[in-house]
């Protein structure tokens, strides 16, 4: 059985200010996501999928999407890649996009977009974020086990691993039992303080207070194909419900989630590892991530250069 590796690269990054999915972090000029293909590839995954904007795939080609169609499996299988657009021509007939929507409408969104592209089992993750080598191991051995219907996965990584210095992040924080995910809940502004407390801060006048230890969802999910059906669902109550003042709201993958799991539809594995996360959410956040991805070259992990 074979597996698929999809990765959101059509997000804004309004807070970083700039495209930080292809921003050249790494001491070659490597983009993150590039450190995502190179894992997974190794893994065993044998096709990588981007979701990008539109006219976005020349770049992705000249960055990385040419090069791993040379890359093969560890069984010597050659590597897919297809490409598949976020944009506003996928939207349902029903509903009228307000002129002044800028902002696309999110992870489920994204990830319906390449719904004609991806007929296997698949793990779906951001573009701008480090998850480390055996994270990509830890869920391929679990998507060729998932059930065809009902079934998925998520890599849990640390809340205190996973915030900035630099300003708030939206995390899902996950309640778990027995290994499987229970409840997660998209917290939109979490904030950490120099003393190492975290809050939520969605409402100023009443933080809430966040165990650093909890698990949270950093958008590492794995799905069969089934999922697609419960995404067009979802994301066509989400559109018929949307407010035309709220042009900024998306829908999450998440919130989805969370749903299927209370409605008793979908059962989701937790999935722990050593891996270790980082990304970039802010400019300031950059120099941190420079320093690991050249610690990870210098150390063996990954070779001197990425680009060939």
């Amino acid at each position: 059985m074979k597996a698929t590796l999809v990765i959101m690269a059509a997000g804004m990054g309004s807070r970083y200010g700039g495209e930080k999915q292809t921003d050249g972090i790494g001491p070659h000029g490597e983009a993150i996501m590039e450190y995502s293909v190179y894992d997974a590839v190794r893994a065993g995954f044998h096709k990588i999928v981007f979701i990008i904007k539109p006219g976005m795939e020349p770049t992705i080609r000249a960055l990385c999407g040419d090069r791993i169609e040379t890359m093969h499996t560890p069984q010597g299988e050659p590597v897919e890649v297809a490409y598949a657009v976020q944009d506003f021509s996928s939207i349902p007939a029903f509903y009228t996009i307000p002129p002044e929507r800028k902002k696309p409408f999110g992870t489920v969104h994204a990830a319906l977009c390449a719904r004609d592209v991806v007929r296997e089992p698949f793990a779906i993750i951001n573009a701008d974020d480090y998850y480390g080598v055996s994270a990509y191991e830890t869920i391929l051995q679990k998507l060729l086990t998932l059930k065809p219907t009902g079934e998925g996965a998520m890599v849990g990584y640390r809340l205190k691993n996973t915030v900035s210095d630099n300003g708030t992040v939206s995390r899902g924080v996950c309640q778990l039992d027995s290994g499987s995910l229970r409840k997660v809940k998209e917290t939109l502004k979490i904030k950490k303080y120099p003393d190492g407390r975290i809050t939520d801060t969605e409402n100023p006048a009443q933080e809430v207070p966040l165990d650093p230890e909890s698990v949270v969802s950093m958008n590492f999910w794995g799905f069969t194909p089934w999922i697609f059906e419960e995404m067009e669902a979802y994301f066509h109550t989400f559109l018929r419900e949307l407010a035309p003042e709220e042009q900024k709201a998306e829908c999450l993958l998440p919130v989805l989630v969370d749903r299927l799991i209370t409605a008793g539809r979908l059962d989701v594995a937790v999935l722990h590892t050593d891996a270790v996360w980082f990304g970039v959410t802010y400019q300031e956040d950059r120099p941190v991530v420079e320093q690991a991805l050249k610690a990870l070259h210098e150390n063996g992990t990954y070779p001197p250069s990425l680009k060939g």
